[in-house]
């Protein structure tokens, strides 16, 4: 519960932040919405995997060990680096206001930030040092 209340806070916190930055002057009037769609998607990626990390550095098992210093600040500059790409999803698309109405930009923004992390899917993150952030779930040993 805490998690999502935090995802809910730094989306809606990040979209007023950024709307509000000289960032909007970039955007036409009409893009606005898909800028507040990225926004919202940075503040939502942040705010729910910082906490998990976090955590993982104070609780721990034998199963899953506590995670150390080094690979935190690892796993939390990757989300940050992932919430630019996703601003930098939004700002392009946002630029469609110039052409299309509010209501169509928006929509096209939905898609694109929602859709845009399916490239970084397929990158091997286990090798490079950045799985694990969400543990595995344990397996259930039959009697």
């Amino acid at each position: 519960m805490i998690v999502v209340f935090a995802t809910m806070v730094l989306g809606a916190f990040a979209a007023g932040a950024l709307l509000l930055s000289p960032l909007s002057a970039v955007v036409p009037e009409d893009g606005e919405h898909a800028l507040g769609v990225g926004c919202i998607g940075l503040g939502g990626i942040t705010g729910l995997v910082v906490p998990l990390v976090l955590f993982g550095m104070v609780r721990g098992s034998e199963d899953t060990p506590r995670v150390g210093p080094g690979d935190a600040a690892r796993k939390i500059l990757a989300v940050l680096v992932f919430a630019v790409y996703l601003l930098l999803v939004a700002v392009v698309v946002a630029q469609l206001g110039y052409v299309l109405p509010r209501d169509i930009t928006t929509t096209i923004a939905v898609f694109a930030v929602g859709f845009s992390w399916m490239p970084l899917a397929m990158v091997p993150w286990e090798k490079l040092g950045l799985g694990g952030i969400v543990p595995k779930p344990k397996s259930r040993k039959s009697d």
